[in-house]
């Protein structure tokens, strides 16, 4: 299912007329925050899974010397 232009403006006057001018910029800087939060948190719990590879500590050489 895609929305095509007439769906979107259809959906913006929507919003425009339920939030009002004056908070919408406020509403899209909140949903900006938001989704940078969220960005962070994943990747935070990334870091912190123990079952996630990582690159291999640095060991000497083990090899034989001939």
């Amino acid at each position: 299912m895609s929305l095509g232009p007439t769906e979107l403006i259809v959906i913006l006057v929507i919003v425009l007329l339920l939030f009002g001018s004056t908070k919408l910029p406020k509403l899209a800087r909140s949903l900006g925050q938001a989704q940078k939060e969220f960005k962070k948190g994943t990747d935070d719990g990334l870091d912190d899974d123990p079952l996630r590879p990582t690159a291999a500590p640095d060991t000497p050489d083990t090899k034989p010397k001939t």
